[in-house]
């Protein structure tokens, strides 16, 4: 209790314009279980060093450095949502406070999933200056077609949000909008922004692929796929993020009477089947589809509630048809590559960020030690500690 309050202190005073002081430490983290796409390293030790690894492995040691003896925990790479909705009604209130929940659940890399500029650009600048505690953030904005239905408004569009200074763009398109898109895309080639495409379903991804889309930020649904649409989006190099657990029911987020709601509240199963899709089922054999086939397939979870129960539902939903070595892999380079980070995150590699996050458990044991996050380690800065 003690450290929240301390941290909650930190996280109002950076909101009124105060620099946080937080340095990255010199650490060594000794005797922990490494695990990450790599292999196991079973009682490893990382030395971290100016915010990044400089050892790791059984032999790696350092004298006069701060120490955290992670005996019985697992080191993982820290974790990445692809597709995430950062930002609440009321910016303040809700986005600044919710940045520490994320750390607590083990995330360090956050891609908004297509937030409000500037808002969303002034979050990132924040956390960037030292003014917040909280995951590093990647800013999205929007050029939907079904606001900006002419190339020539989409092209305005495109160039708003370069203006604003977000990092990549995101379109939600159907089938019919792949001339529109196709603007997006050359626009934002332009300007210099890839762009991200809301494909809800297979004739839409199919759209996207052929428009240039650089990548797909949902498994879709509505039908199943097939091979030669998995084989598609591998060819075109375009990497796909889960959102699995889109229709998957929730429980006890928005009430507290044991019935299971879609993730707005809305009583489940009707809000799915009232579209006529079956995408609980839908998804979870898309994406072992896609996965199959070889597509770079990576974590999203397109939501908006609290991060630990983002995080526990869309992994339950995807343990259906991954085992928890494809998560760590799914969850780690896979997710990296999508936010075009794989020199920097992802893997437990010397010369990598120091992202890591201690868990209670073995993650190839399951996906719920995925959940027992013991300690938050970005950039070499301990920023959640829970033991």
């Amino acid at each position: 209790m003690k450290r929240f309050l301390i941290i909650l202190c930190l996280i109002f005073m950076g909101s009124a314009g105060t620099v946080v002081d937080i340095a990255a430490q010199d650490l060594l983290i000794r005797n922990a279980r490494i695990v990450d796409s790599n292999g196991v390293i079973e009682r490893g030790n990382i030395v971290v060093r100016d915010g990044r690894i400089a050892l790791i492995g059984a032999g790696a040691i350092a004298s006069g450095l701060t120490e955290i003896d992670a005996e019985g925990m697992s080191a993982m790479p820290g974790f990445i949502d692809g597709h995430r909705h950062i930002m609440g009604r009321n910016f303040e209130q809700e986005s600044i406070v919710r940045m520490q929940q994320f750390l607590d659940a083990g995330y360090t890399t956050l891609m908004e999933g297509g937030g409000r500029p500037p808002d969303i650009v002034e979050l990132k600048r924040k956390i960037a200056d030292g003014e917040l505690v909280g995951p590093r953030i990647i800013t999205s904005g929007r050029a939907d077609p079904g606001n900006f239905p002419t190339p020539e408004m989409a092209r305005a569009q495109v160039r708003v949000l370069a203006d604003a200074g977000v990092d990549i763009i995101k379109a939600r398109i159907e089938a019919e909008d792949k001339a529109v898109l196709e603007a997006i895309v050359d626009e934002g080639r332009a300007v210099g922004l890839e762009v991200m495409v809301h494909a809800a379903n297979v004739p839409a991804m199919i759209a996207a692929v052929e428009a240039g889309a650089a990548k797909l930020v949902h498994t879709p649904h509505n039908s199943f796929m097939t091979p030669e649409h998995a084989r598609m989006v591998a060819e075109a190099g375009i990497e796909n993020l889960s959102t699995v657990g889109f229709a998957v029911p929730l429980f006890d987020v928005y009430n507290n009477d044991n019935e299971p709601t879609f993730r707005n509240g809305a009583p489940w199963p009707e809000e799915i089947l009232g579209t006529g899709s079956n995408a609980a089922g839908e998804k979870v054999v898309n994406a072992r589809t896609l996965w199959d086939a070889g597509v770079v397939y990576g974590y999203g979870t397109d939501s908006g509630y609290l991060p630990k129960y983002g995080l526990a539902h869309e992994l339950k939903t995807l343990n259906l048809v991954f085992s928890p070595k494809d998560l760590v892999k799914l969850m780690g380079p896979n997710t990296a590559a999508f936010v075009d980070m794989e020199d920097e995150i992802g893997t437990l590699e010397a010369g990598k960020l120091a992202d890591i996050v201690l868990l209670g458990g073995d993650p190839l044991e399951g996906y719920w030690n995925f959940l027992d996050v013991k300690m938050t380690i970005k950039e070499g800065v301990v920023v959640s500690d829970q033991r």
